[in-house]
């Protein structure tokens, strides 16, 4: 079932390959039925998903190069099945999105974002090292021609940015992946954890190894400024993937492998990235105060959204590691479809800068309060998605006995990038949409048409419903959550003086 659920978009790029360029309309109508046949396919694995196993579920496990002890190892658990759902969910947005965005070599894009939704599929999936690392890479590549062909004026040097950065990173975790592989003479996930002990002299050397390539992957402070280059570059569905799902790698690698793999080291170095976190909180606030482009101020946003998550990871409880789960989903549907609302807008007027605007409310009233929802959603207001999984992160981060006997100090200065997100947002939808309607240009401006109205409220169904009724999603993730904190406690047991 998970084969068939990664593969199907490998699937529809090959029949797009096939087709003459020609036939745009029939190439769209493929991309995007695809992509909701995959959603689909996501929505038959959390059927068959049981939240009180917190192992592994529904797996698929054959040798692949038996000599060297790799499999073809897929499953999926409650650390996963979010993601899973997330990838797909926003994955069908982003390609029903670009209907009238792409209007050149259409084929070519299709199939890469196609091929990009099976990459990422696959990095949730794979229970291999070796088999998780050829996904991990593999992303890069449609990412990368996503953005230097159908992006923005620099998008060249954002897209080899993009590129070099995290293949860098990558490169420090191969070797970690060696190392454990040739030490337990197997990569399977479930079997080196079982095997930490081989490698536990080396581990705090082999948590930084994954670390660095998941930190600038999320990204952490300092490796963050690849991010706002490629975000602004790309174009309006590779910004929403790159937002949506592409950052939540790192985040899901951090709990997925550093946790359980390394959790004497995950205690030693928590609290650390708990601080480069709250600066990264901080620093991102404070920066995407200063932008005039609205694309470039979601952008810098997500490093201050994300560092919330980090924090939530490294609190190393329950709570934590839920909220941080959760909050990487929430940022996934605000920030998504705040790109995607930048990019309605910027459509008809190919302008982002915020002093071509104000007003908007007066030629858009629709548009307006839909943007408003969102900008509320990513603020963290109570009744919307950000406020649950912000609040369950500072709820973990306060009871944190990973963070020293003073936890609540990083929760207090956590919590000012709750006010400063407010600051930043509200000053950007002020500039855009309040005020008179004094420029020519926009007052020709349409309101959302049916399509854009679709996808919009796709994304509003889960802001609200997260917002509102968030046990569901909880449920899914607690026992398997559960399984984990303890094995990480029982480490820094023994880690006490």
């Amino acid at each position: 079932m998970l084969t068939i659920l990664t593969f199907f978009p490998v699937l529809g790029a090959l029949i797009l390959l096939a087709l003459k360029p020609s036939k745009e309309l029939l190439i769209k109508q493929l991309a995007v039925g695809f992509s909701i046949v995959t959603f689909v396919l996501s929505l038959v694995v959390l059927r068959r998903f049981e939240p009180a196993i917190s192992g592994l579920q529904i797996i698929d496990r054959i040798p692949w190069i038996p000599s060297w002890g790799i499999e073809y190892h897929m499953g999926v658990d409650g650390l996963s099945i979010l993601m899973i759902l997330l990838t797909t969910f926003i994955s069908m947005l982003a390609i029903a999105s670009s209907w009238t965005a792409i209007t050149m070599q259409v084929k070519q894009y299709y199939i890469f974002m196609l091929l990009l939704e099976a990459g990422m599929l696959g990095v949730f999936l794979a229970q291999d090292l070796f088999l998780f690392y050829i996904f991990w890479e593999f992303t890069l590549i449609p990412m990368y021609f996503l953005i230097g062909i159908w992006g923005g004026k620099n998008r060249i040097y954002a897209s080899i940015k993009f590129f070099l950065y995290t293949m860098a990173g990558s490169l420090l975790m191969l070797l970690a992946i060696l190392y454990m592989g040739i030490t337990n003479e197997t990569f399977s996930l479930p079997d080196l954890i079982t095997g930490r002990a081989a490698f536990a002299a080396a581990q705090n050397w082999l948590f930084i190894g994954f670390a660095i390539a998941f930190a600038i992957k999320v990204p952490v402070f300092p490796f963050h400024s690849w991010l706002p280059d490629a975000h602004t570059e790309a174009p309006t569905a590779g910004s929403i993937i790159l937002a949506g799902v592409l950052l939540k790698m790192g985040t899901y690698g951090f709990i997925r492998f550093n946790l359980p793999l390394f959790p004497e080291a995950a205690y030693h170095f928590a609290p650390a990235i708990a601080v480069l976190a709250i600066i990264g909180i901080i620093y991102g606030a404070i920066v995407s105060f200063a932008q005039k482009d609205v694309k470039k101020l979601v952008a810098y946003s997500s490093i201050s959204h994300l560092g919330f998550v980090m924090l939530g990871i490294f609190a190393l409880n329950e709570a934590g590691l839920q909220g941080a789960i959760l909050q990487g989903v929430n940022h996934g549907l605000s920030t998504g479809a705040l790109f995607f609302l930048v990019g309605v807008i910027y459509e008809q007027r190919h302008t982002r800068l915020m002093s071509d605007f104000g007003g908007l409310w007066k030629a858009m009233p629709v548009f307006a309060v839909l943007s408003l929802i969102v900008t509320l959603s990513s603020m963290g207001l109570p009744g919307l998605n950000g406020f649950v999984g912000e609040f369950t992160i500072l709820l973990g981060s306060m009871g944190s006995t990973a963070l020293g006997a003073r936890p609540w100090i990083y929760t207090a200065f956590a919590t000012t990038g709750v006010i400063l997100a407010a600051v930043y947002l509200l000053w950007m939808y002020q500039n855009v949409f309040m005020g008179p309607l004094d420029k020519e240009e926009n007052k020709k401006l349409r309101d959302m048409n049916g399509g854009e109205l679709a996808i919009m409220l796709s994304f509003l169904l889960f802001i609200f419903w997260i917002g509102l009724a968030p046990s569901a999603y909880f449920l899914l993730m607690d026992s398997t959550v559960a399984k984990l904190v303890a094995d990480i406690m029982a480490a820094g047991a023994l880690m006490m003086p």
